[in-house]
């Protein structure tokens, strides 16, 4: 299983990779492989402000419906419009091609706040 050290993490496998003053957001390959095959990706509005914790999205699998969290507070800057026609790129490539959305107006506080990909691992038991 794959941990990127270029990413922070959340306890609700979400993941993080910060390219410059913007935050991309996934959900970790540990997530995928537990949700099995995603069949469809309910994006948020471009421009939509969420909340730390808060539900920003919700992914579907073949197995359930589950929400994804924002791991920053901030407004989502862009979508990854290739999910709609293929979900499944979360399957292939959590921490690259399946990206879900990046975020803008990010505060470094809360980034800081996130755990390292050392700190995931152990929370995952991988």
């Amino acid at each position: 299983m794959e941990f990127p050290q270029n990413c922070k993490y959340t306890k609700d496998h979400e993941w993080v990779r910060l390219e410059g003053d913007t935050a991309v957001v996934g959900i970790t390959e540990f997530a995928q492989a537990e949700l099995g095959d995603l069949v469809f990706v309910d994006l948020p509005a471009v421009g939509k402000s969420v909340a730390a914790h808060a539900t920003m999205c919700v992914v579907e699998s073949t197995k359930a419906a589950s929400d994804v969290y924002s791991p920053l507070t901030g407004t989502v800057a862009a979508v990854n419009d290739a999910l709609s026609a293929d979900p499944g790129l979360i399957n292939k490539t959590p921490y690259s091609d399946g990206w879900i959305v990046k975020l803008s107006n990010i505060q470094a506080a809360e980034v800081e706040q996130l755990m390292s990909a050392d700190q995931y691992k152990s929370l995952v038991g991988k």
